[in-house]
């Protein structure tokens, strides 16, 4: 079966998708496609601070999607590799951008991000800035966390408005994990 790629393409410029990707999520393919992110912004007519917000949460949804996406596609190469798998689009509406990601992510920890997301999306500048600087002190609270759990504070802090997001269940161990982030033209911090 061949691909019809006219349609697909339809479909992102429909919905103003600038960047899309879904596959292997290697770190070297990750560089690449931020290089690819970053040179797409440079030649948008926008602000330095908004580019670089805007790259910011890009690189950050990213490597939540590396460190904990559960899909994973062998590769042989010189050792036996379990690269993790992520979709993501880079999109516009208007002045506002907008970055979505999704990955698998396993059922235990659907309760916690979901809670995590809930509170960050209570709080305003100043106090996720309080967050921040507390859970560089203290730590993060996710026993799984892979990093220092800064991630979706970052996020939170970086986007206009409050982070969307979904989990759509794959089966009793598995869900479909979606976020989705604006960040507009107004100033951000």
């Amino acid at each position: 079966m061949i691909f019809d790629l006219q349609e697909q393409r339809d479909i992102l410029k429909k919905h103003n998708i600038c960047i899309s990707y879904s596959g292997p999520m290697w770190e070297d393919g990750v560089k690449g496609l931020a290089e690819v992110v970053k040179t797409s912004l440079s030649y948008e007519d926008l602000p330095g601070k908004i580019a670089k917000t805007i790259f910011s949460v890009f690189i950050e949804q990213v490597t939540n999607m590396l460190m904990y996406s559960v899909e994973k596609e062998s590769y042989e190469s010189k050792k036996r590799e379990q690269i993790p798998v992520g979709s993501l689009v880079l999109g516009r509406k208007g002045k506002t951008y907008f970055i979505q990601t999704g990955n698998v992510i396993k059922n235990e920890n659907v309760d916690f991000i979901k809670s995590k997301i809930d509170h960050l999306n209570t709080l305003d500048k100043a106090e996720l800035r309080q967050l921040q600087k507390i859970t560089l002190r203290e730590g993060d609270d996710n026993p799984e966390s892979k990093g220092a759990g800064l991630g979706l504070i970052e996020v939170a802090r970086r986007a206009t408005s409050p982070i969307k997001f979904s989990f759509d269940p794959i089966n009793n161990n598995v869900s479909f994990f979606s976020m989705y982030v604006e960040i507009g033209q107004e100033d951000n911090e």
